[in-house]
């Protein structure tokens, strides 16, 4: 009998770390990075997948190596994904963007004269620009306008009722429309009238353009875990609940609680019962007190492990459909608003692989000018519409983009129904009939897949840069506690950066970084190895696009 419990404290024991990290993706990976360059490898990551990487992750047709997730490093100057590919050789600090020809057609095949495809662009862009003032010059929006869609529409509206002639109005209109198409799949939505108007500013957007990584963007992975023991990864390990305060209310605990007893206090004073707030400190006691200190993790498998420091990386969309139960007790109140409230929505790729080229080697993409202006149809005859160009990733490479409800229901079908139809689309819009089909399609199921529910965050109606700070908030057990128990991590908790990987990864830096404060000094503090006064040399460098 005393040999069992022996063994068993020892099984506990292997189970207990300073620092348990929830996802190994890129913010998971950052957290655990910095943690090991500062000295401190008490920790353990589990990820609910069999893989790394989370949103990274890529994959075989064919003839190609495709990105199902994220696709480019978004921004140079200040991005810590370009200093670290860079520093490590993955992208050439001279980059020579590709020239792009774009052209647009509609459905019965007839391009678009480029002159006035160029118009509308330039206008659309400076529509856009406007609504990002609302937020970065504290503009009030005009009344009864409130999302991005409304106001775009409204200045697109205005801008064309200036053309005498209906056939060049309605062109400029089918143009407007499919940019705005573009723009839920670059914003992640279902359509921008979802999109906060005084909210577009908050996302900053790096210098540089957008940089593909020619080995990959997986290859990142492999420079993110190259210090990290294996044995530190548990893999296929979903977790199901997390016991984070033993002590008391959740709902007192917030960013406040570390230097002093107001917010624990705040909402306890407001009960006039002196009696209720003696029975939640006896129900309090009668609580367990085995492991009390720790944050205890418990998986699917039945395992449990234990932390000081719970780092958690769960996606948004996770959160959305589990924070309810996945948090004992639930996350405060203001949290669970913020998680309802930010938007969460598929964005898909469909990929299109061909045994030979077939278009003209000038073209890299054709935008889809679809007339939307008909009926109302169903879902399933009007899905493939919500698409808004196909770009020529290689000779005989496509790839396609849908979001929203269009991108639920595309993932509701087969690949082989989805090339039929992008092939259908190709002939239509380029009036050839010999449109060869596809070898291989592909398609991405963002929505479908139980460990993400989506793609990236945006700000919906309502919503505001301060949900996702909200988010970022970390949680004390109680206000004596220098330290918390519980940091969030990921794209949805930095609010300037949301939606990109550099905002995962700097988000689970700086949970890290809580962690080990003030026990590390700021000379130890390695933000991207290898990269050392890369940034300053950078800035030097004049950077065009």
């Amino acid at each position: 009998m005393g040999d069992e419990e022996l063994n068993s404290s020892k099984t506990c024991d292997k189970k207990k770390h300073n620092v348990v990290i929830i996802g190994a993706g890129m913010a998971g990976l950052a957290a655990a990075n910095y943690l090991i360059n500062n000295g401190m490898e008490d920790f353990i990551i589990i990820e609910a997948r069999k893989r790394i990487g989370g949103r990274i992750i890529s994959i075989p047709m064919k003839n190609h190596r495709v990105e199902l997730g994220a696709n480019w490093i978004h921004g140079v100057l200040g991005n810590p994904i370009y200093e670290l590919a860079t520093a490590n050789g993955l992208v050439n600090i001279i980059n020579v963007p590709k020239p792009h020809k774009v052209i647009a057609a509609t459905e019965d095949g007839k391009q678009a004269p480029f002159n006035v495809l160029q118009e509308i662009h330039e206008a659309y862009v400076c529509f856009l620009r406007r609504c990002e003032e609302y937020f970065l010059c504290q503009y009030l929006p005009p009344p009864d306008i409130n999302s991005v869609g409304e106001h775009i529409n409204l200045e697109a509206t205005i801008y064309l009722e200036r053309l005498p002639s209906s056939e060049e109005k309605k062109l400029r209109r089918l143009i407007f429309d499919c940019l705005l198409r573009r723009e839920t799949c670059i914003s992640g939505c279902n359509s921008m009238d979802e999109i906060d108007l005084s909210e577009l500013g908050s996302y900053t957007e790096l210098q540089g353009g957008n940089i593909l990584i020619p080995s990959g963007y997986s290859s990142l992975l492999q420079l993110m875990t190259k210090n990290i023991p294996s044995e530190k990864i548990i893999s296929k390990c979903p977790v199901k609940k997390i016991n984070w305060n033993s002590n008391g209310n959740s709902d007192d605990l917030g960013e406040e609680s570390e230097d002093s007893d107001q917010t624990v206090i705040e909402d306890v004073s407001k009960a006039s019962n002196n009696d209720k707030i003696t029975k939640l400190q006896v129900n309090v006691e009668e609580k367990p007190k085995k492991r009390s200190n720790y944050v205890e993790v418990q998986c699917d498998n039945g395992e449990s492990y234990y932390a000081n420091h719970v780092i958690c990386t769960i996606p948004l969309g996770v959160l959305k459909d589990h924070a309810a139960t996945l948090f004992d007790p639930q996350l405060p109140q203001y949290k669970r608003e913020s998680i309802e409230r930010l938007l969460f929505t598929p964005v898909d790729k469909i990929y299109l692989e061909y045994d030979r080229p077939f278009l003209n080697p000038d073209i890299t993409e054709i935008m889809l000018l679809w007339d939307n202006s008909g009926s109302q149809e169903s879902m399933a005859d009007s899905w493939y519409k919500k698409m808004y160009s196909f770009t020529k990733v290689s000779e005989t490479l496509l790839l396609g983009w849908v979001s929203g409800k269009e991108a639920e229901y595309m993932e509701t079908l087969s690949m082989e129904e989805v090339g039929i139809t992008c092939t259908k689309i190709l002939r239509k819009f380029l009036n050839d009939p010999f449109v060869p089909e596809p070898i291989l399609c592909v398609c991405t199921s963002w929505n479908k897949q139980p460990y993400t529910r989506g793609a990236y965050t945006a700000i919906a109606v309502g919503a505001s840069q301060s949900d996702i700070e909200s988010l970022a908030q970390p949680l004390f057990r109680n206000a004596r506690d220098k330290k918390p128990v519980l940091l969030f991590a990921g794209e949805h908790t930095h609010s300037s950066f949301y939606s990109t990987v550099h905002g995962a990864f700097l988000s689970g830096q700086t949970a890290a970084k809580r962690v080990l404060s003030p026990d590390v000094s700021g000379e130890n503090q390695l933000e991207c190895p290898g990269s050392a006064d890369l940034q300053a040399w950078i800035q030097g460098i004049q950077i065009n696009g």
